[in-house]
């Protein structure tokens, strides 16, 4: 098992990690009757597609002795109506630490492997931007 969720009334939902114990607390948004107090679960994926891409980045750049510590990814995702879904997630890396191209094109390679990238439905627009500081 990997995690278990419970549901807390109002919208809400805990979600438990089995093998660390942490905890992440969902509410549906504000446009979909909730309270928007925390990650929607359609923000928890769009957000895990991020992390994911970050990860393996920083998997690869390990590898390569690149320190792209202080990184971050902006998450932005569109949702679409009839069915309820999420139609794109736009993705803008800001990482700092890398200076030559050759090591640039290595890593925004490596991100668009993330088994996450490879998990979304193709009807899922992505748009991602690469800034490097």
């Amino acid at each position: 098992m990997t995690s278990k969720i419970t549901y807390l009334g109002e919208l809400r939902t805990s979600s438990i990690h089995i093998q660390s114990g942490s905890e992440i607390i969902s509410d549906a948004p504000l446009d979909n009757n909730g309270k928007g107090e925390a990650f929607s679960p359609t923000d928890t994926f769009a957000n895990g597609f991020g992390s994911c891409m970050l990860t393996v980045m920083g998997i690869k750049a390990a590898e390569m002795k690149v320190n792209i510590s202080q990184s971050t990814a902006e998450i932005t995702k569109v949702m679409a109506a009839e069915p309820r879904r999420i139609s794109e997630i736009h993705v803008v890396f800001n990482i700092y630490g890398v200076l030559d191209d050759k090591t640039k094109t290595i890593l925004e390679r490596t991100a668009m492997t993330c088994p996450v990238h490879y998990s979304l439905h193709p009807d899922i627009k992505k748009v991602i931007t690469f800034n490097w500081q």
